[in-house]
């Protein structure tokens, strides 16, 4: 575990003069100054006596943007930079980089959001916009000048990663970590390898098969001494930072249907549609556990697919309504039928395919879900999955007549629209349908021709409705994360309104999670096809090597810390805190005398504030946003 510090080293303080600070003023490309009257903005914040100078820059995250903030900062000799701009969330760190690149603390650094905050909340009142952007400001500038230069607290990095989750995505990270010297735990809740790929039989758009590709990772995976596999086994407890946790690993209990999975290291093979059966060396009993330490862990613990309600396209009611899932392992040679398309020993003639099932609903339109939401979300793979299926039945069976009914065509990556032109080609037929008025599916009579028959309304013919009879109907479900509400309890996670995991940002911290060290890979982040997965994965461990490498970790230096001489040990402050060993109380000797206080283990604390909120004697302050801060920004909006 981390060695428990008070708090990371502070430089001395600046002089005693008043600090010189330098406010940089964004247009956003039009986003902010389309509102906000930045000229403006920049006269009155000139005024402040600590502001040096107050500029103005089209895009301040620019290459130019940060030259300016830099020369000025030889130039004029500034003590600390104020840039208004987009959300922190954006850009914060681009800024930091820049002064930290310039030789400089990143941490004399302050940013104040005039966009999401001012521009795009008040774009109705011009004026009002400019005046709070001024206060913000202001209140940006009161708190710099109280900024001290801080430092990275470093902590040593175990050169070992955990990868929860077994599927394609955790077989690729693992793989990807191995071959950067890290070793790997990889742990698998399930008897089996291979996750949601290991259920296909081709896969788009190579067509290769699902088999072949699988069975070369996980023989790669299984082949490698840095790699140990434990299965059948989930993660109960974890302590601990990166660069340094502790993960409790417990084997599953119950019938795994593969004897001697537990915690040791295993033997695969792989089998289509059962996964990769597991084949031990040794025994292990139920309940048995295991502490992994390590520097990182990635969670790849995959998805479900949706699971229609009874009576939902009338799916549960008949045997000839399945889902898409059931209709690859149809079409497999090593299936039911042997890849024959028939149902109950008929064969089929007519095949309806219906997308956005489980995807993209509606509030009071769609049913939803036992927590109450339904899935807004669009499962994406689903419309390339249905069209890639719709192909193969017209090319192993041409007589069959396959007819589409979708909502929007969503064939996003390289080569899928090429199925939707196939398709065309082929003679399947598409109709379109409005969530409001999705297609119904009807039993009919003893004396039709086709068992099911399937009524839409069809907004590419206008609004005709039309009506075509079929044997068989497949519903096209979309991605829902697996349970993993006990791994969210042990690490803290952070879920987003989809119920998949979330990440920093999506475009700025892809598969990092707001707790260092957590990282994210395949679909447990939300729905992608098996190349975006491995691509999520291969980021995830170059990440985790990055920053596994050095041998350390620097963790941002915004943490608690106590001054002894004002903390009277009464222990509110244990109470509040929801990080395990962050904090403590300890015997000090304070000019000869033995007294109770509190101490913060750095690397542990996540610097929430609540432990500050709480003491009476104001004897706990965080690092960056101190009392005495924000007391000032109070004051500097009050006095505009």
């Amino acid at each position: 575990m981390p060695e428990e510090v008070q708090t990371n080293d502070q430089p001395e303080n600046r002089e005693a003069k008043e600090p010189q600070i330098g406010v940089y003023i964004c247009h956003c490309g039009g986003n902010i100054s389309d509102v906000v009257d930045v000229q403006t903005v920049a006269e009155e914040v000139k005024k402040i006596p600590a502001v040096k100078v107050a500029r103005t820059n089209m895009f301040m995250c620019s290459d130019p943007g940060q030259e300016m903030i830099l020369e000025d900062l030889e130039k004029e000799s500034l003590d600390g930079v104020v840039v208004a701009s987009c959300s922190p969330k954006l850009h914060e760190l681009t800024f930091r980089n820049a002064l930290k690149r310039g030789n400089h603390n990143p941490y004399l650094y302050e940013h104040a959001n005039i966009r999401e905050q001012v521009s795009w909340a008040h774009h109705g009142d011009p004026a009002g916009a400019t005046n709070k952007a001024i206060r913000l400001i202001a209140a940006a500038v009161a708190k710099a000048v109280r900024l001290e230069p801080l430092k990275p607290i470093r902590v040593e990095a175990f050169p070992h990663a955990v990868v929860i989750g077994g599927g394609v995505s955790g077989l690729t990270a693992a793989r990807k970590l191995s071959k950067q010297g890290l070793g790997v735990t990889l742990i698998e809740k399930s008897p089996y390898l291979g996750g949601q790929t290991a259920q296909l039989n081709q896969v788009y758009p190579t067509e290769e098969k699902a088999e072949d590709l699988l069975r070369m990772l996980v023989e790669e995976v299984v082949d490698d001494s840095n790699i140990k596999i434990y299965t059948g086994a989930e993660v109960v407890a974890a302590t601990g930072t990166i660069g340094d946790f502790v993960v409790r690993v417990r084997n599953v209990p119950g019938d795994t249907s593969a004897k001697g999975i537990g915690l040791i290291e295993k033997k695969v093979v792989f089998r289509p549609f059962q996964g990769c059966t597991v084949r031990s060396d040794r025994p292990c009993s139920p309940g048995d556990e295991l502490e992994v330490r390590c520097g990182v862990v990635i969670i790849a613990t995959g998805f479900k697919h949706y699971e229609p309600r009874s009576g939902e396209y009338s799916y549960g009611e008949s045997p000839r309504v399945i889902t898409l899932p059931d209709l690859i392992k149809l079409l497999s040679p090593d299936g039911p039928t042997g890849g024959r398309l028939e149902i109950q020993g008929h064969p089929v003639r007519d095949v309806a395919l219906i997308h956005c099932v489980g995807s993209r609903q509606v509030d009071g339109i769609h049913e939803p879900q036992p927590d109450g939401r339904v899935n807004s979300y669009c499962s994406r793979v689903c419309c390339t999955a249905t069209l890639q299926a719709a192909n193969e039945i017209k090319d192993r069976f041409p007589h069959v007549n396959v007819y589409e009914f979708y909502r929007d065509i969503r064939a996003y990556g390289r080569g899928h629209e090429d199925y939707y032109e196939k398709a065309s080609g082929k003679g399947v037929l598409f109709f379109r349908y409005t969530p409001d008025s999705p297609p119904l599916v009807e039993k009919t009579g003893p004396n039709a021709s086709r068992p099911l028959k399937v009524r839409v309304r069809d907004t590419l013919t206008f609004g005709e409705d039309l009506e075509a009879p079929v044997d068989l109907v497949v519903l096209s479900v979309g991605m829902m994360p697996n349970d993993i509400s006990d791994l969210v309890d042990v690490f803290k996670l952070p879920v987003g309104t989809d119920r998949f995991l979330q990440e920093v940002h999506p475009k700025l911290r892809p598969v990092e999670m707001a707790v260092n060290g957590l990282l994210l890979a395949g679909t447990s982040q939300g729905p992608r096809d098996i190349t975006e997965s491995c691509a999520s994965a291969a980021a995830a461990a170059s990440k985790a090597a990055i920053a596994l490498g050095k041998g350390y970790v620097e963790l941002e230096p915004f943490v608690a810390q106590v001054d002894p001489a004002r903390c009277d040990g009464c222990g509110l402050c244990l109470n509040e805190c929801s990080y395990e060993g962050a904090l403590r109380l300890t015997d000090i000797e304070i000019e000869g005398k033995v007294e109770r206080k509190a101490l913060v283990n750095a690397p542990l604390c996540m610097g929430c504030g609540s432990c500050a909120a709480v003491c009476p004697h104001r004897a706990i302050n965080v690092s960056g946003w101190t009392l005495d801060q924000f007391d000032s920004m109070v004051d500097a909006i009050a006095a505009q």
